[in-house]
C-alpha cells in the first residue's frame, strides 16, 4: 500500500466523529480534486516559461484545435471555454496585443468578428501544449504503468460521463 494522503487524514477525521458514513465518494473526489489542482498549477508554470496564463493557453489551444484556419468566433470561443464575452475580451486584448492572435470583421456576418491564431500564436502553442503534456506524462508515468494509466482514464471516463449533463 501507498503511503498516505491528505485525504487520508480528512477520511479519519470523519471516521472518528461520523462513523455512520460511507466516505468512498469523498475518498475519489477529494483526490480527483487536489490532483486537478496540483496538475493544473505544474502545467501553468510550464505555459509560464512562455508568458502565458492557462486561460490565456485555453485560447490559444482552442483556436489551435480548430484547426486551418485556425478560426472561430468570440462568441463560439466563450461558449467552448464557458467564459462571459467580457472574460473573453480581456483574454483576447491580452493575446492580440502580443500579436499571438489577430481580430478581423468575419465575412459572413456584418456584425461579427473572427478570431484567428497568428503564426507566431501558433508556434507558441504548438511549443506550451508539448510542455504541458510533458509535465503531465510525467507525472503519470512516476507512478502508474501504461495499463494502469489506461484503466484509470477508463474509469474516470465512465465517472465524467454519468455526471455531467448532456448538451
Amino acid at each position: 500500500m501507498s503511503d498516505k494522503d491528505a485525504v487520508d487524514a480528512i477520511i479519519g477525521q470523519w471516521a472518528a466523529v461520523r462513523p455512520d458514513l460511507d466516505t468512498t465518494a469523498m475518498e475519489v473526489f477529494g483526490r480527483v480534486y487536489r490532483l486537478a489542482r496540483t496538475m493544473g498549477d505544474r502545467v501553468e508554470e510550464a505555459y509560464a516559461r512562455f508568458g502565458i496564463a492557462r486561460g490565456e493557453f485555453d485560447v490559444l489551444a482552442t483556436l489551435r484545435r480548430a484547426d486551418t484556419p485556425y478560426t472561430l468566433s468570440p462568441r463560439r470561443l466563450s461558449a467552448t471555454l464557458m467564459l462571459t464575452t467580457g472574460g473573453m475580451t480581456g483574454r483576447l486584448d491580452k493575446l492580440e496585443r502580443r500579436g499571438l492572435v489577430r481580430r478581423s470583421p468575419d465575412p459572413h456576418d456584418r456584425r461579427g468578428l473572427q478570431v484567428t491564431l497568428t503564426a507566431e500564436g501558433l508556434a507558441l502553442v504548438d511549443e506550451a501544449v508539448g510542455a504541458g503534456v510533458a509535465v503531465q506524462k510525467q507525472a503519470l508515468e512516476s507512478a502508474l504503468d501504461g495499463a494502469q494509466a489506461a484503466q484509470l482514464a477508463g474509469l474516470l471516463r465512465q465517472l465524467l460521463t454519468s455526471t455531467t449533463p448532456a448538451d
